[in-house]
């Protein structure tokens, strides 16, 4: 690593060591970066000195230009440092909806050589202890609206010392307006970490990932040049909150690393999005699988002829949206799988390349494979342990897990997959997600893709439950369509259209509907939650 700017060494302290480091490749030009970067001056500082009135970020009744904003950041990176006391390494607890002062917030940040640990808006006290205790935050910047949650933490949050609101009884905002409009960013090693990313939590124990300044570039320079391929006219949307790194990415540093502009929604339901894309004629859509589905209905009142690009991350795409998306609005989706580890997607596809059912290839500047148990490459046609390196990797902060993610180099994703013979990686469930019945593997994933086709479902979640006869069985929790009611014969209905879509013996023999399924904050199913609920009904 190199000379560090940071006087606060708590964040390298706590890296893994080296030896349980992934291996990191550079294999393009793009990524050979300087010793000394800091990410603000690339993405922020020099577009607004080569386009200081270019619409940058946008948001309901304001618009700020790139010179705008860099004013606005820069000011509160003199709060960061003259007011409250910020020093290099110290690490920001950022708390806010997708909104401009979120961004000025996180780019101050960077400049001022801290550390961002922006959190999700709904998280509640205990949620943000745990955040703030892990990563030992000793400053904070929170929209006056979130401010609840936070002061009933503070009591609980010995390390944090520094507060500032604003809003409403804030006094951000007044602090700025003492402030110079220049700032000089702090000569941060692109190895500096720059953010902790807390995972979403789909197995119930969120993990601090740390990533470093040219972690945040890198991602822009792989899967933003060659596979979003945007353009500086292009106009970015997105739901995904900016906590989430699939957010971040989406909504700020693909957009600002080449000059154009982002749309930042508080609330972003798929309602709320597709009325918010002929409003601000945006072109480039960041969402989630259940979103697009949700969406597609509804697609046809609005005017989304501003639409080139649809982006579709965060859980696995099934190919009846991917289908669905392309019959409604004719644009073909792009999928990708990332993971807050891998900061962003490192297999996806181009448009021109997408394949039904299938994930696509690794992202230029990547490298995956399939391994078995034993971390040997599988051939074609089998199903393994999903396993990638490229310029950005896991390094979880103090957390033992990192020797179950770091195998030998790889970065274990806790994804199964199969490559067919063209090389495309084809998903089939999260490794705690292959339910074994009666000695058939199944993936659940693969039964939910089913069941979607069914008119009747609106959502689904399938899981392995516990069974004396077959040691688990596939089990189906269902949403219904809106003025739909279950019944026995709708059970048998839906079990005997999943026959005649895929193999009989991967029907769920059990079938729940629920008014609603356990989700993550950006959306991701919680099965874990279905399977401990079935384990401690067994008890």
């Amino acid at each position: 690593m190199g000379y560090s700017a940071h006087l606060d060494s708590f964040a390298r302290d706590n890296l893994p060591p080296k030896a349980q480091w992934p291996e990191l490749i550079f294999s393009l030009p793009e990524l050979e970066y300087p010793e000394r970067l800091n990410c603000a001056s690339e993405l922020l500082d020099q577009m607004a000195a080569q386009h200081p009135d270019q619409p940058c970020v946008r948001a309901n009744g304001l618009c700020w230009t790139y010179g705008e904003l860099l004013e606005q950041a820069n000011r509160m990176a003199q709060v960061l440092t003259q007011e409250m006391g910020l020093v290099p390494g110290n690490r920001v607890l950022l708390r806010a909806p997708n909104n401009p002062l979120l961004v000025a917030a996180w780019f101050a940040v960077m400049k001022a050589g801290g550390i961002a640990v922006t959190t999700m808006p709904l998280l509640r006290a205990k949620e943000l202890t745990e955040v703030v205790t892990k990563a030992q935050v000793s400053h904070a910047l929170c929209d006056g609206r979130l401010r609840e949650e936070l002061d009933n933490a503070l009591p609980n949050c010995p390390t944090l010392k520094q507060v500032v609101y604003w809003g409403e009884g804030g006094s951000l905002e007044a602090l700025m307006a003492g402030k110079s409009e220049f700032f000089q960013n702090v000569d941060t090693a692109s190895d500096d970490p720059a953010i902790i990313a807390f995972t979403s939590g789909t197995t119930g124990k969120p993990k601090g990932c740390v990533h470093f300044h040219r972690d945040l570039l890198a991602i822009c320079d792989t899967f933003g040049k060659y596979i979003l391929r945007a353009s500086p006219e292009d106009v970015f949307i997105g739901s995904p909150p900016l906590a989430f790194t699939y957010g971040l990415g989406g909504l700020v540093l693909f957009p600002m690393r080449i000059g154009a502009q982002s749309v930042l929604l508080e609330r972003a339901s798929p309602e709320l999005l597709l009325a918010a894309i002929p409003e601000f004629k945006a072109s480039v859509v960041f969402t989630s699988p259940t979103a697009y589905r949700a969406m597609a209905p509804l697609a046809q009142q609005y005017d989304l002829s501003s639409l080139k690009k649809c982006v579709s991350a965060g859980e696995p795409l099934p190919a009846s949206t991917r289908r669905l998306w392309k019959e409604l609005t004719g644009i073909e989706l792009i999928d990708g799988i990332g993971a807050t580890e891998m900061l962003h997607i490192f297999i996806s596809h181009t448009e021109e390349a997408a394949r039904p059912g299938a994930t696509g290839k690794p992202v230029p500047g990547y490298q995956a494979c399939v391994l078995d148990e034993a971390g040997n490459p599988l051939p074609p046609g089998q199903i393994g342990r999903l396993a990638v390196k490229g310029p950005t990797g896991c390094r979880y902060l103090a957390d033992e897990r990192q020797r179950n993610y770091v195998q030998n180099g790889w970065n274990i994703t806790g994804d199964t997959y199969l490559v067919d013979e063209q090389g495309y990686f084809v998903y089939q469930a999260r490794s705690d997600d292959m339910i074994i019945s009666a000695g058939y593997n199944i993936a659940g994933p693969e039964v939910e893709d089913a069941l979607l086709l069914h008119p009747a479902v609106a959502e689904c979640a399938v899981v392995g439950v516990p069974d004396p006869e077959r040691g688990q069985i596939v089990k189906a929790y269902v949403v219904l369509q809106p003025g739909l009611n279950p019944s026995a014969e709708l059970v048998k209905d839906l079990q005997d259209f999943v026959k005649q879509k895929i193999a009989p013996y991967k029907y769920p023999r059990a079938i729940e509907f629920r008014s609603s399924l356990p989700r993550t904050q950006t959306g991701k199913l919680q099965r874990y939650l279905l399977r401990k609920e079935a384990e401690e009904k067994r008890v």
